[in-house]
Formats: C-alpha cells, sequence, structure tokens
C-alpha cells in the first residue's frame, strides 16, 4: 500500500519547532516585561536559529520580488521588501497567552534606515559572544521569532498561490499553514474564525 504525499512546508514546520521550543522555556523563564532582559544558552541558540531563519526567508522572499537584483544582506533585504511588501513594519505578533504585541520590524519604517534592535543584538552575540553574550535576551528571542513568522507568513503567500506572481489573501495562506501556530499570532484577520453552534 502506498503513502500519498504533498509537498513539505518546510520553512513553516521549522518556524513551528522553534516556535515549541519557545514555549518549553516558558515553563522555566515566565514571560513577562520583567523578565525581557533574562539571558541565557537556550535563549541565545532561539535567537541564533530564528535569525538565520530570518536570513534565509528574506533572502528567498526576495529572489521572488525581485529576482535581477542581489540581495546579500540586511540592508538589501530592507530595501527590496519594503519596497514590495511595505506592510513589514506595521505588522504585529501577537502572544496572547501572556497579554503580549509587539512589531519586530518597526524599525524598518519609511523613514528610518535603521534594523531591528534584536537583528543588531543577534550579530552582536554571533560574533563578539564574549562580550555581548547578555544579549542573548528573551526579548531579542521573542522579536526574532515574531520576525519569522512574518517573513514565513508572507513567503508562503506567494508559494501557495496558484499563479505565479500572485499572492493569496491572509486568511487563505494560514488555513494551509498546518499545524497551527500556538504561541506567536499574526493579526486576528489573518485566520478564520471558528463557527459556534
Amino acid at each position: 500500500m502506498g503513502i500519498q504525499t504533498t509537498e513539505s512546508k518546510i520553512h513553516w514546520n521549522y518556524f513551528i519547532a522553534l516556535e515549541q521550543d519557545l514555549e518549553t522555556v516558558s515553563r522555566y523563564i515566565e514571560f513577562s516585561k520583567h523578565n525581557f532582559s533574562v539571558y541565557s544558552i537556550e535563549l541565545a541558540r532561539l535567537l541564533f536559529a530564528a535569525a538565520s531563519e530570518v536570513d534565509v526567508m528574506a533572502k528567498l522572499l526576495c529572489k521572488r520580488l525581485q529576482p535581477t537584483i542581489g540581495c546579500d544582506n540586511i540592508n538589501d533585504y530592507r530595501r527590496v521588501l519594503l519596497e514590495e511588501l511595505p506592510e513589514i513594519p506595521t505588522t504585529e505578533v501577537f502572544i496572547g497567552r501572556y497579554g503580549f504585541s509587539f512589531k519586530p520590524w518597526e524599525n524598518w519604517n519609511q523613514t528610518s534606515n535603521r534594523n531591528p534592535i534584536w537583528w543588531n543584538d543577534y550579530n552582536k552575540v554571533k560574533h563578539q559572544r564574549d562580550a555581548y553574550f547578555s544579549r542573548a535576551t528573551l526579548k531579542n528571542a521573542l522579536n526574532a521569532l515574531g520576525a519569522l513568522l512574518i517573513l514565513v507568513y508572507c513567503h508562503y503567500s506567494y508559494e501557495l498561490a496558484t499563479n505565479e506572481g500572485e499572492r493569496l489573501r491572509p486568511k487563505e495562506t494560514m488555513r494551509y499553514l498546518e499545524p497551527d501556530s500556538t504561541l506567536l499570532r499574526l493579526p486576528d484577520d489573518y485566520y478564520h474564525g471558528h463557527l459556534l453552534i
């Protein structure tokens, strides 16, 4: 008997795995503003994994959106992604269980050439861990995972569309991304509501 398969959504699955790791961390570090500056090896690992995948996703999106432009770093990504997806800086991520909402790409607004603080701290921890390990914080890990959620959503909004160059609406995109994220969520209007009878 054969096994029927569909193509795996590898980037979504990776995000879900990281999100599950973050949920495990919440059993040991209370997610509250009082603990935003807490740092640890596990938070560093999550920050590295999420920010590294942000790099992968941003590069994929840039290649899809402007295939003739070379994008090699965060400044290139910012230029292309803001031109094609101007909603990124204002997209909010929610962690309802803890009453959090934040905009991980907020520094990418139209009047700023700054990159997110979490991205800068990730690079400092990555390249000068001895001096900057204390920046592998809960706040930076949350922002990196939130930023990843936004880019993974954007990627699949194009990837899952029937016709090349088209983009699915938020609810259509999220309907195809399974399993659902359980900790980090995009705005409510990205999801189909549950029908209560």
